[in-house]
């Protein structure tokens, strides 16, 4: 079977845009995940609310840098 150059261009946009969906949800989860369980590390030991914050903040810019690098990726590789 014979692709065109059209037809593999249209399958790797989709492709970086498929990979992008899955790095965003990936990070919304991750996110999330983090998030809730601050809120049960916060609710068990009031206080440390300020180590705990800190921690989760920083956590979820790594998270968040990592989904950004991935859907930068997907972006450049468009063309």
């Amino acid at each position: 079977m014979v692709f065109s150059t059209l037809m593999l261009e249209g399958l790797a946009a989709l492709g970086c845009g498929l990979g992008a969906g899955i790095a965003t949800i990936g990070a919304g989860l991750g996110i999330g995940k983090i998030g809730g369980n601050a809120m049960d590390a916060i609710a068990r030991q009031p206080e440390a609310t300020g180590k705990i914050q800190t921690n989760m903040i920083l956590t979820s810019a790594f998270v968040e840098g990592c989904a950004l690098f991935a859907i930068a990726a997907c972006a450049f590789l468009i063309k």
